[in-house]
């Protein structure tokens, strides 16, 4: 959110310099999304009752795992394996429980 013009060039090699200034705005309202879900799996670590913490916490990694897929299928396939994937096997594991 705060350092993609700097740290962003650097993980995404592949796109042309000029985008990153442009796109600055965009980046940072995706960085605060991802803050607000992050901010959400936390919030689980607080609630008292294991069901409830639970539901909380498939909802939130369930938004993870949308918004993986999506950025899968629209910016790079990369962000599955970094993004999706783990988040997907997470659910597993909290449903198997």
């Amino acid at each position: 959110m705060f350092a993609w013009e700097t740290r962003g060039k650097k993980v995404f090699k592949s796109f042309p310099k000029s985008l990153f200034a442009e796109t600055k705005v965009m980046a940072a309202n995706q960085g605060l999304y991802n803050g607000f879900l992050a901010a959400g799996l936390i919030w689980t670590f607080f609630i008292q009752n294991s069901n409830w913490s639970e539901n909380i916490a498939l909802f939130f990694l369930s938004c993870f795992a949308i918004a993986g897929i999506y950025g899968t299928a629209t910016a790079d396939k990369k962000i599955f394996f970094v993004q999706a994937l783990p988040t997907i096997f997470a659910i597993v594991l909290i449903v198997l429980r």
